[in-house]
Formats: C-alpha cells, structure tokens, sequence
C-alpha cells in the first residue's frame, strides 16, 4: 500500500464498519462459538464471554483501529512509524511483525477448515444428507480430511478466490464483498431461526443460550470464555490496525468498535438459534466439540424436511463466513508487500495466496500423510500435535494473546501522548477510563489467561 489515497480508503464510515465486522465475523462465530457454548454449559458461559467482548475486546479493538488510523500504513510501517514518532524503543516493532505472522500463517491452516465448509457446501447443494446416520457423517467427513488431492483443490479453491477479492481492491473488492456478506448473513442466519422457530421451536435453545446456571461454570469456562473473545474479534490478527489505515478524516474509532462488537455478539447468538434448535430436537448434544458442525448436523439435515436446502443454506453460510475472514488475513500481508515494493495490487494477491497455501500444505496433510508427524513434539505443550495442531494451538493460545498483549501495553504506555482523548475520539473522562482498561485491566486478564493455559 503506497501512503493514503483516495482509491486506499473506504467510501465511508459504513464500509469500514461492514468490512471489519466482515472480517471478525468468521469461523470463530459461526463454528467455534456454538460448540464451545455447548460445552460450556449454554448461558452463564455467553454472559461471561459478552462481559469479555465488552470489558476487553472494545478497549483492545480501540487501541488496535487508533494504531493503524494514526499509522497509516501496513501493520509493519504504521508501527514503525508510531515507534520513530514518539522515540520509543524499538522493541515495540515486534507488534507490527506479529501482527504481520499471525494472518500469515493463520490463513495457512485456517483455509484448511474453510476448504472442508466449502466441500460441505458442494455436497449439500449436490445431493443433500437424506438418511445419513451417525455412522455414514463421520465417514463421509474422513473421506473428506483423509483425501489430500480433495482438500488441496478445496482449500486452493478457497484461497485463489479470496485472493482475487484482495486484488480488486479496498473499494472495489474488500467492500463490496463485505457488504454482500453482511446482509447475506443476517438474511441466511434469521431465516434459519425463523425456520427453526416455526418447525421446532426455540423455546429449550434459548433456554440453554441465554438461562444462566452459574453451577455449570468452572475456572475452565471463564478462561474458554475470555478466549472465544479475543478469537471472534480478530483482535492481533492485523486485520483491525490494516483496515482502520484506510479510514477517512472525523470517523470515530470507539463507535466503529462497538458496531463492530456487537455484530460479533449478535451473529454468535444467532448463530446459536440457528444450531441449537436442530440439535436438540434430533436429540443430539450441544457439546459435541469441534465435530458438532461437520459431523453431527448433517445427521439432523438428513432427518428434517427441506433438509437438503436447509443444510445448502447453512454451510454456504459458514463458508462466506471464513471468506471475509480470510479476505482480512490476506489483506495485511499484501498491504505489506504493496507498501514495501510498489508491485501491482494483482500480482501481490496472488503470489500471497499462493505462498500461504504453499506453507499450509502441511496442515492439509495433518489429516491423512502426516498424520503421524509431530513437527515439536520437543516443545513441551506440544507434544502429539500435528502441523495443523500446533499451528492451531501455537497461535490461537500464545501468538494471538501475546499480541493482543503488546499492543495493549504500546497502546496504553508507549503512546500515551500519541493516543490522545483527540486521536482516539473519545471524550476525555471515557479516554481515561479507557487508558485504565488499556494499560492495567486488558494486560493482567490477558496475562492471568496465558498463565493459566500453560499450567493446564
């Protein structure tokens, strides 16, 4: 990205807000929180992660978005620049290279999961579910992890195509696409509660989503919680501090943030209407675990009327929910190589893409030739985990937190005069109240959670 121009910003307040939240809203919202809630214990563990959305996330998502309003630049250059800028040490760059690592090598195996949602789409729209039992969806879904040729041209598929969105461009391509996404979404996700309202019924899933039991939350859950946070906002994954480069002049960052927020928020619950419901009126369990998706609902598919368009609908929209997602993984990487070499937008999206698919080739193979491999098993924490796992593991629980961390701490002490109640366009008793969630309360919770994840 060459320094701002008017083909680099969005169109408005509206498109940022659209685009971001496009972003944040993924995988970590359509997939990981409804299974993570139902294992959880339903209400009192959705209470505690809206707390964390609003006691952290926002204050995170501030701090990050007024990094790169202020920078102006890639993640890499808008911290180089805030860091020349104040004269603060120049450890403070690593936020900029982490923040440039983690969509990098996020993508790589992110765009494995999003590549098998995609094959799921395929074969919903091609011949549905009917009659598939318990036993006939997990061998369908081994077939599908066990193939490599198939998931390679899945996960290929999925990455070329996000690739050509990020080399369209901010206004042309990120958000159109967004825009389309976000309506798209909400239209898909309230049509499926309003057909599970009229079919099923919601009344026991929003018992179980928003009834808290308090007796059902262990210190397990509250760390799960704070987590399910931090992932579902995208917060250190580049993606915040790159688009809010793009803003244009007297936009407001504390209110983009909490749009932003509480889209996450509104999509996770709906996400959970549209789930919860069909589980357990087919007498499954919320708490399936990551398998909950691609292994069991495709048994209530097959059972249910309209299953075969239903379940087109549903896993359709879990993949365009990781292709706005990976647009804004891809988006800081090609920002950077745009800023640093002046390449062609085209050329850049691509030969990224095409470098990240490379590197996560590993990660496909996880499921089937390399299976057995276990890359660090040297490192204690992880041992037995495959390249997918300890990519996984490595930056979901220690890359993302200890970024979210370090931008914390450079937000709230590195750049205290940059960060102004002005800069930040907060007025100045809520700019305190900020900086005291920023420097003090966001680093200890991130801290006590890290702690608490390698102790397990």
């Amino acid at each position: 990205m060459s320094s701002q121009n008017n083909k680099d910003l969005w169109t408005s307040n509206l498109g940022f807000v659209l685009a971001t939240a496009a972003a944040a809203i993924g995988l970590g919202s359509l997939w990981r929180f409804p299974y993570v809630a139902g294992a959880n214990g339903g209400g009192a563990f959705v209470l505690v992660y809206m707390l964390f959305i609003a006691a952290l996330c926002v204050p995170l998502m501030i701090a990050e978005m007024s990094l790169g309003k202020a920078g102006m630049g890639s993640v890499v250059g808008s911290v180089r620049r805030l860091v020349a800028e104040e004269n603060a040490s120049p450890f403070w760059r690593v936020v900029g290279w982490l923040s440039l690592a983690v969509p990098f090598f996020g993508l790589s195996y992110y765009s494995v999961v999003a590549g098998w949602s995609l094959d799921y789409t395929r074969v919903a729209v091609a011949q549905g579910f009917a009659g598939t039992d318990a036993g006939a969806s997990r061998h369908l879904f081994e077939t599908l992890i066990g193939s490599p040729w198939r998931q390679g041209a899945m996960q290929f598929t999925f990455i070329m195509g996000t690739a050509t969105v990020v080399a369209l461009g901010v206004q042309r391509g990120i958000e159109i696409v967004s825009r389309i996404k976000m309506v798209a979404m909400f239209t898909v996700l309230i049509g499926l509660v309003l057909y599970n309202a009229i079919t099923v019924g919601l009344g026991p899933a929003v018992d179980f989503l928003i009834a808290p039991d308090f007796a059902r939350l262990t210190p397990a859950s509250l760390l799960t919680a704070m987590g399910q946070a931090l992932f579902s906002t995208a917060i250190g994954a580049g993606v915040l501090m790159t688009y809010a480069a793009y803003l244009p002049a007297g936009v407001s960052v504390p209110k983009s943030a909490g749009v932003v927020a509480g889209s996450v928020v509104a999509v996770s619950l709906l996400a959970g209407l549209a789930i919860f419901p069909i589980v357990l009126a087919h007498g499954l369990t919320p708490a399936e675990g990551p398998n909950l998706i691609f292994v069991t609902l495709p048994v209530a598919f097959g059972a249910m009327p309209g299953g075969q368009f239903i379940a087109a609908l549903f896993f359709g929209l879990i993949t365009l929910g990781a292709f706005t997602t990976a647009v804004g993984m891809l988006e800081p990487v090609a920002a950077y190589w745009l800023e640093r070499k002046q390449w062609p937008r085209p050329l850049v999206a691509y030969g990224t893409g095409l470098a990240i698919w490379m590197v996560g080739l590993p990660s496909l193979l996880s499921f089937s030739t390399l299976k057995d491999v276990h890359p660090l098993a040297f490192i204690p924490g992880f041992g037995g985990k495959t390249f997918f796992d300890a990519l996984d593991h490595g930056i979901s629980e220690f890359l993302l937190p200890i970024n979210a961390l370090l931008i914390a701490l450079f937000a709230g002490y590195a750049l205290r005069r940059r960060l102004s109640a002005s800069e930040t366009t907060l007025p100045p008793a809520l700019h305190k109240v900020w900086r005291l969630f920023t420097a003090v309360i966001v680093p200890l919770s991130i801290l006590v959670l890290m702690i608490s994840q390698l102790s397990r």
